[in-house]
């Protein structure tokens, strides 16, 4: 058993800091490695749901002139929220979490986002949005995840395009980019599994936000289900911390993104510029053809398509890109 402080991308603006990550005892192998094949490959995946939170321990954050202390809460999660008001450039920066624990102590670097002047923010979905999980089939989700390692497992034709077209539109320069915002029902367990995988695609460097981590092989087997108001909560959470841009939404029609999508819309009604949701079947949901008839009906474009093609066609229409 080894002791692991898992920290994810956090973010900024003019008046606050978010910094959050996890505390637990991992059976799992050292890191995600695109080496495992086969069954080394899902012993790797089933044991990072083989975990203990650490309850109520000690977690110390340092960024610039910050030195501050906080302790976990009951699932290993640790979160810092912190008044800030100093000068800081657009980009990626550096933090380093600590903590002590039996005499033995940890020390972790990770990033934090401050955005850079932009008039538009992108939040999108994981799963059968950008990479192709099969959502709808319980069993072949659940094959592909343990057989295929990131390197083995598919994206979406043209998606890599968009998205990155999406975080150049309205820039001055490659340099800065428009800010992006992975949210997902998957579970933090999956949080390396994710990073990697868009890295390794060149997806547009995202601040990642998943589900409640889960600790055992039961919880596995309900990776992505049950609940999805999270999501919800993480986007207005996104929403509300930037409220000055306009945001570009994408999801797909295997779970409830059309339904959270429309509940985003009705309680930011000017905050959202244009909805995209990525058709997984052979034909078009009546259900999700309604639902976005009322987004549009509220003054935000909407775009139901099976081809990153026709949402990128979209996006250059609307000027959006």
């Amino acid at each position: 058993m080894k002791l692991d402080l898992k920290l994810y991308r956090g973010y900024v603006n003019h008046e606050e800091l978010i910094v959050f990550g996890h505390l637990f005892k991992s059976w799992a192998p050292d890191k995600y490695s695109l080496e495992k094949k086969g069954i080394k490959h899902a012993y790797s995946i089933l044991h990072k749901f083989r975990i203990k939170p650490l309850y109520n321990v000690k977690i110390r954050l340092r960024f610039k002139d910050i030195d501050v202390t906080t302790k976990t809460w009951e699932d290993g999660y640790f979160r810092f929220s912190i008044p800030f008001h100093q000068e800081l450039d657009p980009g990626w920066h550096s933090y380093e979490v600590t903590c002590d624990l039996h005499d033995f102590g940890i020390i972790e670097k990770g990033e934090l986002l401050k955005p850079y002047p932009s008039k538009m923010g992108v939040i999108s979905d994981i799963d059968d949005t950008f990479l192709i999980s099969h959502s709808n089939t319980f069993f072949k989700k659940l094959y592909v995840m343990l057989s295929k390692n990131i390197n083995k497992r598919k994206i979406f034709d043209d998606v890599v395009k968009h998205y990155q077209r999406l975080s150049l539109a309205g820039q001055d320069s490659e340099k800065a980019s428009n800010s992006f915002f992975y949210v997902s029902s998957s579970e933090w367990n999956l949080y390396d599994f994710i990073e990697e995988f868009a890295t390794l695609h060149e997806l547009p460097k995202a601040v990642i936000k998943l589900k409640k981590i889960k600790t055992g092989l039961r919880d596995f087997l309900r990776s992505g289900r049950g609940n999805h108001e999270h999501k919800f909560v993480k986007i207005k959470d996104i929403i509300s911390f930037y409220p000055n841009l306009k945001y570009v939404l994408l999801g797909d029609d295997s779970q409830h993104d059309p339904f959270i999508y429309e509940k985003v819309v009705k309680t930011f009604p000017l905050s959202v510029r244009a909805i995209y949701i990525r058709q997984t079947t052979h034909h078009q949901k009546k259900v999700v053809q309604k639902v976005l008839a009322n987004i549009e009906s509220m003054g935000v474009s909407t775009c139901y398509f099976r081809n990153s093609e026709k949402a990128i066609n979209h996006s250059e229409r609307k000027g959006i890109i």
